[in-house]
This record gives structure tokens, sequence and C-alpha cells, in this order.
């Protein structure tokens, strides 16, 4: 069988554009090319760009899709057992993102309440993937590209131990609130969020500055930290402005 770039593409529901990309940048060259131009791709090809999409729905860049297909010892076969269990996980995390939703809607209906562990059910590695793409926007992928290579060096135990140290440290800060920002209690908490943000990179006093702030103005972690207190955000950003300040004013001493 023989396809062209429209049959291929609107097989596989992309743009003909996108064939053209792939063939140009050496991700899936064309079986052969007519007298005219034309692309043309054999079911070969097909189960190439099978593996790309699979692979881009993992929200694996191009360039890693392409020297993994380019593996002389590239197994297809176990490559899509992969995609299996990894797209299962996928469809396990957003059911449970769902469950959370709909308890929430419940807690705002006023015909429930939620624990700080239920707020956030479901928050895991898709939440990770949110922050690495805000993260990314904000400082670059040069940047931010080591960073969650080291988290995704992690087996998944130590993902969960980490994200539920994560979820107990702002629910420790909700907790001695009202000893205000600056209090002792709240700034030992905010000394193991920070030791706790060492296991995605080293953190700058600039980098921790940035994050209380971003915590306010990003209405994504905003809405997410408000489900907890309404004036969480507002707490956690003046809790850091003390710690930073506390740590600049030990390094110019």
């Amino acid at each position: 069988m023989t396809l062209t770039v429209k049959d291929l593409a609107d097989r596989a529901g992309i743009s003909r554009r996108t064939l053209h990309y792939y063939d140009e940048i050496g991700l899936l060259k064309p079986a052969a090319y007519g007298d005219n131009g034309y692309r043309y791709y054999r079911q070969e090809d097909a189960l190439r760009l099978q593996q790309i999409l699979f692979y881009r729905e993992l929200d694996l860049p191009l360039d890693q899709i392409r020297e993994l297909l380019d593996q002389a010892d590239f197994d297809r076969v176990a490559a899509l057992q992969s995609h299996r269990q990894a797209l299962r996980q996928r469809i396990s995390r957003l059911q449970a993102l769902i469950e959370t939703v709909e308890r929430t809607i419940e807690h705002e209906k006023g015909h429930a309440t939620m624990s700080i562990d239920e707020i956030f059910g479901g928050f895991s590695q898709e939440q990770v993937n949110q922050w690495e793409q805000q993260a990314t926007e904000l400082y670059g992928e040069d940047e931010v590209a080591p960073s969650y290579a080291r988290w995704n060096s992690y087996s998944d135990s130590k993902k969960q131990r980490v994200m539920d140290e994560g979820r107990a440290i702002y629910s420790d800060l909700v907790g001695v609130m009202d000893h205000g920002p600056d209090s002792p209690a709240v700034q030992a908490i905010i000394a193991r969020w920070h030791q706790h943000l060492r296991y995605f990179y080293e953190p700058s006093i600039e980098r921790l500055k940035g994050l209380g702030e971003m915590y306010v103005a990003d209405a994504g972690f905003a809405d997410m930290f408000r489900k907890m207190r309404p004036d969480f955000p507002e707490f956690l950003r003046d809790a850091i402005r003390s710690y930073t300040a506390t740590l600049q004013a030990g390094e110019s001493s």
C-alpha cells in the first residue's frame, strides 16, 4: 500500500504541514519521492508515525523521539508495551483528577468538606508536568531541562514520597498561619520547603523570591493554594520574602 501525504495525514489526524516538517527534520522520511515532488509513504512509515504520535502524547520532544526511533536496537513491541503502561497511568491520574473536581464542586457548594489531602487528590506527575511547562516559559528550556531530568531519574515510589512531602509542608504552613509569616514556626517550615526544592534543583535566593511572587501572580498556583485557605498565597509569599531577606542578610554579614 502506498499513501500520499494527504492520505497519511487524514488517517493519522494531523496536518500535511506536520508531515512535511517531520520530513524536513529527518523524523519521518517518506518511502519515495515522485518526479512531481510528491511524498509517498508505506505501511512501515505509518507504523513509525504511530510511534511518533504515541511519544508526542507522552510529551517527549521531537529531537528525543528521533533519537529513540533511530536506535539500532529499537524494539517496537517493547515500545508499544511501554506506551500502554504509560497511557494507563495517565488514565488513572485523569480519573483521580476528575474525582477531585467532583469533590471540590460539592465542597464549594457547601455539600461536603475536603481535607488538605483531598484537595490535592490526583495531583502528582500531571501537576509536575504543568509546573515544568510554566517554569520553561519563565526561565527557558536550557535552565529548566536539567531539573526535570533529575526528577525523571527518580523511581515512582520516590516521586510519590517527594509529592507527599510537598503536600505535608503546605499543610503544616496552613496550620501555623496564625503565628504570622515572620514567626519562627513558619520560618522553620519555609526552611523545609527550601530544602524540598532541592529534589528538583539548587534554588538561588532570587529563584526563591520569584517563586513566592509567582504563587500570588499565577492564577493556577493562586487558585490551588486558595483552596487550602483563601489568604494562603499572600501569606506564603510574605513568609518567603522574610526567609530570603534573612538569607541575604547572612550572605552580606
